[in-house]
């Protein structure tokens, strides 16, 4: 089960919290926790990051990774993505520094509102151009857009279908291939 902390905490307090086997994120200074994913969750992660991690390199558009690694968009807001796309000059020691060109987040039960609602409210509010929303349990991808500071759903397919994502040329996405 997803919990989340009522308590104003910066970039240096959630460094310091232990590396056990749970999913440590700021949210405009609240703790979010988050169980380890399941292997469903994984499975969508990775096959997602087969199709796409050549295609974002080779256009030069940025490197794709997979969580756990820290995006860090504010000094309290600290996510990690379960993908994430970015440009080079955002790569540091410590992780993402500033808004990446792309936040997937893959829906569980314990984490659908929040990556729904909180998160993507946050995200536009920090300035992430893009947020993609994987549902495997129907499955699903939304791809939003950020425009005037709002997420707008650029693309959607659900079950078999194939995405091909408007704003990035021949990407084309297998959502069976993603969860099967």
């Amino acid at each position: 089960m997803a919990i989340g902390i009522k308590q104003s905490l910066t970039y240096e307090e959630y460094a310091a919290f232990p590396s056990d086997r749970n999913r440590y994120e700021l949210l405009d200074g609240d703790l979010l926790v988050t169980p380890v994913p399941t292997p469903q969750h994984q499975r969508a992660s990775k096959r997602l990051q087969r199709q796409l991690e050549a295609y974002f390199e080779e256009q030069g558009l940025g490197e794709m990774f997979a969580a756990p690694i820290d995006v860090i968009l504010s000094n309290q807001d600290v996510f990690q993505p379960d993908l994430v796309v970015a440009r080079s000059d955002r790569i540091a020691s410590r992780g993402i520094e500033g808004s990446p060109l792309l936040i997937v987040e893959i829906l569980s039960s314990s984490t659908r509102e929040r990556d729904r609602v909180l998160k993507a409210r946050r995200y536009a509010q920090l300035g992430v151009p893009h947020y993609w929303l994987i549902d495997p349990d129907i499955p699903r991808l939304e791809c939003f857009r950020l425009e005037s500071g709002q997420y707008v759903l650029a693309v959607q397919a659900e079950g078999s279908a194939t995405l091909e994502h408007p704003d990035f040329p021949s990407v084309t996405i297998r959502l069976a291939a993603l969860v099967r």
